[in-house]
């Protein structure tokens, strides 16, 4: 349980504001524009539609738009087609937990799509809240700067990644489950933040990126304990706790990859599929079960993740470089330039800490006594080289307009780098800074006091703010309020 704090309140209250104005805006955007018509997958509704059934998806229906339709899929079918392989099972799951403990009354009422859109709903609003107050405890933690963290949080908020926090995608979780797993880690509670670490992994792909910071703080406990201990003990146990880090957030990967390996390439009891859901795979081309034995069922790794983003994506290395993507590159710009300038403010404010791997903060190898705070301390190099490598993956390998979402779902250089030029570009902040806080009404612990939220007053004195500010609010809020209106009615978006 989080301690109760002045700031930390304020995250979630304005986190519950963001949360139910998405949820209004979705409903009417999707009410008030039409669906384009996407070459997207769209399987038949088997069960009969009522008319709240009906009210249910005019309200709710924009949350179910492109891979969202996958996850509900999943989530009521299971994983029926071979492409089905690409979405973790770690969502779909949540899905059906919530689903089961908050809607069993309204199973004879509604169908079991329309309980699952409702669980979208309250589970991403309810993981995006908490995400936001994981950010804002991880940015305390890092940072050692209550403001830094406190603007980072509220930048959250209304993150460029809006729309896919709201609907359907596995994206809040992560945040969730990431950002609060290195908030442990920073507690050094290892143990539990690999846990968390590797729920994450069984919701993403990309959770497997992280096993970099369990490693980094396992080689910083290695060389800080060299002149206490032996080094060949010390050694020991670093390569036992590194191979046990990979083992643990390697497990959920490799048993989806063997669960997948059972269904299509291993004899046995074929899954019952409704007729109109296989008319569709033959109408459409999809492999299911049992069918004829795909090709990556005889690779010496038989990794079907690999296969399916190979061939029903057709992600790899530069394959997205070509001129009809302009546009795409161009969407995924502004997120690629914020952390590509994180990257180089960092590494020139810091060359040694960085040629060291973050483990010599010095030439004398002293520790600093009053290192910087904010987004230039030591302790963000990790963070730093976690975003490089996500940003360079994904730039050069994956459908370039992803990284929106890619990176402000699962680092937090995203939102702690642009506090960071607020905070010393911003003059309204530093005034801001200075003015006492309001105390809070109601039954609150005497003393206790709000701060008010410097996101909106800069919003308010929008004229008055530095060229630094408006690139930065108008970057998030373009891209907060053009995600719902685009992705909500099947329009190309991020």
């Amino acid at each position: 349980m989080w301690p109760l704090d002045p700031s930390r309140k304020e995250v979630l209250r304005f986190a519950v504001s963001c949360r139910v104005l998405t949820l209004v805006l979705q409903a009417l955007f999707n009410a008030i524009i039409p669906d384009h018509h996407a070459e997207a997958f769209s399987p038949p509704r088997l069960a009969p539609s009522g008319s709240v059934d009906q009210l249910v998806e005019v309200l709710l229906g924009g949350l179910s738009r492109w891979d969202a339709e996958h996850f509900l899929f999943i989530a009521e079918h299971g994983y029926l087609y071979e492409h089905n392989f690409a979405f973790f099972p770690g969502f779909p799951l949540a899905l059906l937990v919530g689903t089961e403990l908050l809607l069993r009354p309204l199973r004879g009422l509604l169908s079991l799509r329309s309980c699952l859109l409702i669980s979208v709903a309250l589970l991403n609003s309810l993981f995006s809240v908490l995400a936001a107050v994981a950010l804002h405890d991880l940015g305390c933690l890092v940072l050692h700067s209550p403001h830094q963290a406190f603007y980072a949080a509220l930048l959250f908020c209304f993150s460029p990644a809006n729309v896919f926090l709201a609907a359907g995608y596995s994206e809040a979780l992560f945040a969730l489950l990431t950002f609060s797993a290195m908030g442990q880690l920073e507690r050094s509670r290892s143990w539990t933040s690999g846990l968390l670490f590797a729920l994450a992994t069984g919701v993403r792909s990309n959770g497997l990126v992280n096993i970099g910071f369990l490693v980094h703080a396992q080689c910083q406990g290695f060389f800080s304990s060299l002149k206490v201990e032996s080094p060949l003990r010390q050694l020991i146990k670093l390569m036992t706790s590194v191979f046990l880090s990979m083992l643990t957030l390697g497990l959920p990967f490799v048993l989806f990859q063997y669960y997948a390996y059972t269904q299509f390439c291993l004899p046995g009891p074929t899954q019952p599929i409704p007729k109109p859901l296989l008319q569709l795979a033959v109408d459409e081309g999809y492999r299911i079960a049992n069918g004829n034995e795909p090709p990556w069922c005889s690779w010496n790794f038989p990794l079907i993740y690999n296969y399916i983003q190979d061939v029903y994506w057709n992600v790899g290395f530069l394959r997205y470089y070509e001129l009809r993507q302009v546009p795409n590159f161009l969407l995924a710009a502004p997120v690629a330039i914020l952390v590509a300038w994180a990257t180089w403010i960092y590494v020139t404010t810091h060359p040694w800490l960085c040629l060291t791997l973050g483990l010599q903060r010095n030439k004398n190898n002293k520790t600093l006594e009053k290192p910087d705070p904010g987004f230039l301390s030591p302790q963000v190099f990790v963070y730093l080289v976690h975003a490089a490598v996500l940003l360079l993956f994904g730039g050069l390998c994956m459908h370039v307009q992803v990284l929106t979402r890619f990176l402000c779902s699962s680092t937090p250089i995203v939102y702690w780098f642009p506090a960071h030029l607020l905070q010393n570009q911003e003059p309204l902040l530093r005034t801001l800074e200075t003015v006492p806080w309001k105390p809070l009404a109601g039954d609150s612990p005497p003393g206790q006091k709000v701060p008010r939220n410097p996101i909106r007053e800069l919003l308010y004195n929008w004229k008055t703010c530095s060229p630094v500010t408006r690139y930065i609010l108008g970057y998030f809020l373009t891209y907060w309020l053009l995600g719902l209106l685009l992705h909500c009615n099947f329009l190309p978006w991020t």
